[in-house]
């Protein structure tokens, strides 16, 4: 009895510890890593960790120090029931400061590393929405939404008390931009202030932005100067037009207040994230060149602040930066930027230029240098994010954490591949095909063929919540993204050739991926084919039902822009269509009419799911309602899903279910 006992067990665990198919449950529970930084002498690392209720069953939120080297261990800092955002070390090494929700509204936090509990340091009457610590660590610069004008925080609840006591529900405006990605603009404006620590909790600080009418750029975008007597923040210049351009400045402000000097005024294009080398030497940023681009390359810049020289650094290296840190020599910027689908880290030498990978393999990001290791963030096709550590150079890769383990044991992933083929004017293109889950050699299988939006973006080798490319190989499908004319990480030409050309280079390298994917792998079925997008995807959708309508056996639509007129008046940020469809839309020479959905929609006849929500404001509903009315009134077998409380992205976790559910019914329908 004993032993069959015994070989019960056995088959019990054994069937415990199968591994099945990726679920949109597995989606909404996994962990999180996030908050990554580096502790200042390099051998530990604070970081975040989201518990997603599967292991451990719990959805906390908290702090963890892992000690670096040979004897690596983790220690859990926090326990708090609210979340702890924004982790900074303190210069020395022996206090962490965070955001959290403990006392009412977002504040500053200090933890002593040495033990006891979290002290707060601001009670500010208005929420801390960020903020950056300078290298005396007792200068906070922080990020605070105030209404324009006000000298004083009390000014500005004074407003806030006003709004309060209107008994009616009007917002007016006097000029753009009135709405911004899912909210309706109000009267207040993100602003940089400045408060010093001391003894007491610090209940007010000093607004040295107050005249503007502006947001700043984000605090990624701010850093302090090396003396801490000023800071350098981007942001655009008040002014009624700064809904159609794209010209962010680099500004220098006293901490004390006072005049905005402009240090990029000679450049009308984009200009980012400036940053100071360690040794105080140089400022460096990133900056575009084309006015009114929003994917133009991000170069990086070096400024000399002892000799006044700025140079562009690596300008012919044909690759737009996303992020950079200087190395510790003050001579080597280490960067992350989009490569060939990967998201890759190179190291730029600043004196000459020279420029190597140090590594390639998947999407990294949260990028922290030491003097002997970088660590950062990756996430690939099969493995959402851990921290990893390599030495400078590339060598000695190390995962650190390992938080999504025995969520890993119950998910089996489909095996995939980068491939490339000759697309529009012989040019080369890559994609990704990802296998079914449990592929069978000799069996065919359908395609889900998805299309990323931007259009200035890509499908490669990333885990995300969102288009997770492993769900459709759950299901049994063969996955294939083809990195299209206008893609970025394949240079910057290659980017640029999808403007003013929206549908006509994308759609033959799609054509052409399909043809050359069914012929490669002769076990994807391409007649039980069904092609998905979303934003520029979603428009694809629209302009593949009118200009391939024989290619698929159905499409899924999800904030796809259907009627390009329409869309131009009723989307928040001008630049991009302007830019990327010829100017506004009255011009005779724009493209909204040439690269129209709705001006081809007599050739639909391709089923579609079209989803949507209502508080998407870059792609109004109005888009999505136009195509289901278009295939309702064609008799064209179609459905209309409408997300009332989502923007332009599908976030709620049971949203994400129903999303999941309802694309695979649609799919299934038209290829089992």
């Amino acid at each position: 009895m004993k032993k069959l006992t015994l070989l019960a067990a056995c088959i019990l665990s054994s069937t415990a510890m199968a591994k099945g198919p990726l679920t949109v449950e597995h989606l909404n529970q996994f962990n999180k890593v996030g908050n990554v930084a580096l502790a200042p002498d390099g051998q530990a690392v604070v970081y975040s960790q989201s518990n997603g209720g599967f292991a451990p069953a719990d959805t906390s939120h908290d702090l963890y120090l892992m000690t670096l080297g040979e004897n690596r261990s983790v220690k859990r800092l926090t326990t708090h029931s609210s979340r702890e955002t924004a982790v900074q070390w303190h210069p020395n090494g022996q206090s962490i400061f965070f955001i959290a929700n403990r006392s009412g509204s977002n504040q500053i936090w200090r933890l002593s590393l040495d033990g006891g509990e979290a002290q707060q340091v601001t009670q500010l009457p208005v929420p801390v929405n960020a903020f950056k610590l300078a290298a005396d660590g007792k200068t906070l610069a922080l990020a605070l939404t105030v209404k324009p004008g006000c000298q004083t925080l009390q000014c500005t609840l004074d407003a806030q008390a006003k709004d309060a006591e209107k008994k009616d529900s009007a917002l007016a405006y006097d000029q753009l931009m009135v709405r911004h990605w899912d909210h309706w603009r109000d009267q207040y404006r993100e602003h940089l202030h400045i408060a010093t620590i001391s003894d007491k909790v610090l209940t007010d600080a000093k607004n040295v932005m107050a005249d503007w009418n502006t947001d700043i750029a984000g605090i990624s975008e701010v850093a302090f100067t090396p003396d801490n007597q000023q800071l350098v923040f981007s942001a655009k210049i008040p002014a009624v037009d700064q809904a159609w351009h794209t010209n962010y400045d680099i500004f220098q402000v006293p901490i004390s207040g006072g005049e905005k000097v402009n240090l990029t005024a000679n450049n009308p294009a984009w200009d980012a994230k400036p940053k100071f080398s360690i040794d105080g030497r140089f400022m460096a940023y990133l900056a575009m060149k084309k006015p009114g681009a929003e994917a133009d390359r991000f170069g990086l810049m070096l400024l000399d602040l002892v000799t006044g020289e700025k140079k562009e650094v690596a300008p012919n290296w044909d690759r737009s930066i996303s992020d950079y840190q200087f190395g510790l020599d003050n001579r080597t910027i280490y960067v992350t930027t989009q490569d060939v689908g990967q998201y890759s880290i190179y190291a730029i030498n600043t004196s000459f230029g020279d420029v190597v990978k140090v590594y390639g393999d998947g999407y990294a990001a949260n990028l922290q240098v030491a003097s002997d290791k970088i660590v950062f963030t990756n996430h690939r096709l099969n493995m959402p994010a851990e921290i990893f550590q390599t030495g400078p150079d590339g060598s000695q890769l190390q995962q650190l954490t390992d938080v999504n383990a025995r969520w890993r044991e119950q998910v089996q992933f489909g095996d995939y591949e980068q491939f490339s083929f000759k697309g529009a004017n012989d040019a080369t293109v890559y994609g990704y095909l990802v296998k079914p889950w449990n592929f069978e050699p000799g069996k065919k299988y359908p395609m889900a063929f998805l299309v990323h939006g931007g259009p200035q973006g890509s499908f490669g080798n990333m885990f995300n919540e969102r288009w997770n490319a492993q769900m459709y190989a759950a299901k049994g499908y063969a996955v294939v993204m083809v990195d299209f004319h206008g893609s970025t990480g394949y240079g910057q030409a290659f980017t640029d050739a999808i403007s003013r050309d929206w549908g006509g280079k994308p759609l033959i390298d799609l054509q052409k991926g399909f043809e050359y994917i069914v012929q490669a792998q002769p076990w994807i079925d391409g007649e039980r084919a069904c092609a998905l997008g979303a934003s520029y995807g979603g428009f694809m959708m629209n302009w593949i039902a009118g200009n391939w309508p024989e290619g698929f056996k159905c499409l899924v639509n999800h904030a796809g822009l259907y009627d390009m007129p329409s869309f131009y008046g009723s989307t928040e940020e001008l630049w991009f269509p302007e830019f990327d469809l010829g100017g506004p839309a009255w011009q005779a020479e724009s493209d909204y009419q040439k690269f129209n959905p709705a001006a081809h929609a007599a050739k639909w006849q391709t089923p579609m799911l079209v989803i949507h929500g209502l508080k998407d404001f870059r792609v109004p509903y109005a888009q999505g309602l136009g195509a289901f009315t278009n295939l309702q009134r064609k008799g064209i077998d179609s459905r209309l899903v409408i997300f009332p409380d989502e923007n332009h992205w599908i976030l709620n976790p049971d949203n994400r279910v129903r999303w999941y559910n309802e694309v695979f019914q649609w799919l299934d329908k038209y290829t089992r």
